[in-house]
């Protein structure tokens, strides 16, 4: 009986590996990805910080406009003050006395005090 051979080009290569795809997105896609979300979110980061540049703009515009109705506010305090002060003085003592040694206004210092100290 005759051997077997071989066929004249021989076997064709036997597939050992499998061809299985490997499990996940492909590295470039991952990198893609994650480049969009970081992207996505350095320019939500940039409108908040651009909201929030127009926030402290428009705080401190309103506090500039502000200014000169507290300062009425302070000077209408404080010529109240002084008026009183006066007709407490003239009450007391009987004249009004000149503290300081010119007719110069000298913006009075008031210093808020508790009325009863506890310690």
């Amino acid at each position: 009986m005759p051997q077997d051979m071989p066929p004249v080009g021989g076997y064709g290569p036997v597939q050992y590996k499998r061809n299985l795809p490997a499990p996940g997105f492909r590295p470039t896609t991952l990198l893609l990805g994650m480049g969009a979300v970081m992207i996505f979110g350095f320019w939500k980061l940039g409108q908040g910080i651009r909201e929030q540049n127009e926030y402290a703009r428009e705080k401190m515009w309103s506090r500039i406009h502000l200014i000169p109705l507290l300062q009425a506010e302070e000077d209408r305090d404080l010529v109240r003050r002084h008026l009183a002060d006066q007709a407490r003085e003239k009450e007391l003592l009987g004249e009004n006395i000149k503290v300081y040694n010119s007719d110069r206004y000298v913006r009075p210092t008031f210093a808020v005090t508790p009325s009863n100290v506890t310690k």
